[in-house]
């Protein structure tokens, strides 16, 4: 990260990090699709730590549940400090939701996702979980409606 990524605090953006958070999810979503994937919500997102100008960062997004056009997608974010002498640390998370799009702009059915490890199968069943929440309560709510 740079100086010019940081605020009045000497940190980075919030938002900075919010953008690369959004590309890195985009094209895990995208890749799986085998279409471009737009992003429909933010669901969680935490900062964890600051980031400063001059860490180094990593961004893995994996996708966690595929319904028929929508996706669920998590995201961590590590810093590794400029002086490569301290640990590598967790600065932030963050669960997203995509809609698989095609050239119209219209949903696009997409390819199942078939959990391969027991983790893959845990982080799954908390993806149904957050989707059903989120469904539940999305007649109470105007929004585009996610499958």
């Amino acid at each position: 990260m740079s100086e010019h990524d940081t605020n009045l605090y000497g940190t980075v953006h919030g938002g900075v990090v919010m953008k690369l958070i959004d590309d890195a999810a985009a094209a895990a979503a995208g890749r799986h699709a085998g279409v471009p994937a737009v992003t429909v919500s933010v669901e969680e997102m935490t900062f964890l730590a600051p980031v400063r100008a001059g860490d180094l960062l990593t961004v893995r997004a994996r996708l966690d549940h595929a319904g028929r056009t929508s996706m669920d997608v998590s995201v961590v974010v590590t810093a590794e400090r400029w002086n490569l002498t301290g640990p590598v640390t967790r600065v932030a998370t963050a669960q997203l939701v995509f809609v698989a799009v095609d050239a119209d702009g219209h949903p696009h059915r997409i390819p199942a996702l078939v959990p391969e490890s027991a983790a893959d199968q845990r982080r799954e069943r908390r993806a149904r979980e957050r989707r059903s929440r989120r469904t539940a309560g999305s007649a109470d709510r105007p929004g585009p409606a996610v499958s």
